[in-house]
């Protein structure tokens, strides 16, 4: 019987994947089967040891989500790379810290601009190749902060 759970020839794609939860993502999907690309503004240097050492391809892809120009690029590189993309990993995420009477605009916009519009518009570009290809699976990933609130992050639970 054919393992339920295997991403045998799938290629997935995890954004902020060079530490943390991210980093785990990547590598518990090169675990499955997958090959990964790891986009970020950090080289994902051990997401990459660690991927490749469960012989699986890692692609890692330099890219600051602050702003969405990018992103096309992210996926078409991807794509060109791995040989395809069946799974989009929204993992990228920004927190600023200030109480809220002294949260500056930049600081609001810096972390909107990473953790929601990037977000879409990454999805976006990705779901156009899903879309072509008949199939395709997008993950976005949350803080509980999100749900509970927190002190001294109103950009980041909003």
């Amino acid at each position: 019987m054919a393992n339920p759970f295997s991403l045998e020839g799938k290629v997935a794609l995890v954004t902020g994947g060079n530490t943390g939860l991210g980093q785990g993502i990547a590598v518990a999907l090169a675990q499955a089967g997958a090959d990964v690309a790891v986009a970020g503004i950090q080289p994902p240097t051990e997401t990459i040891a660690a991927i490749t050492a469960l012989g699986r391809r890692c692609l890692a892809i330099e890219a600051n989500l602050i702003s969405i120009e990018p992103v096309e690029r992210v996926i078409r590189e991807t794509i060109e790379g791995l040989g395809g993309l069946d799974i989009l990993v929204n993992n990228a995420g920004l927190i600023r810290r200030a109480d809220a009477v002294d949260f500056s605009e930049q600081d609001w916009d810096d972390v909107m601009n990473v953790n929601i519009k990037s977000a879409f518009f990454i999805s976006q570009a990705a779901g156009r190749h899903f879309i072509a290809q008949g199939r395709g699976k997008i993950i976005n990933i949350a803080s509980m902060l999100s749900f509970q609130g927190g002190i001294r992050v109103p950009s980041y639970t909003a």
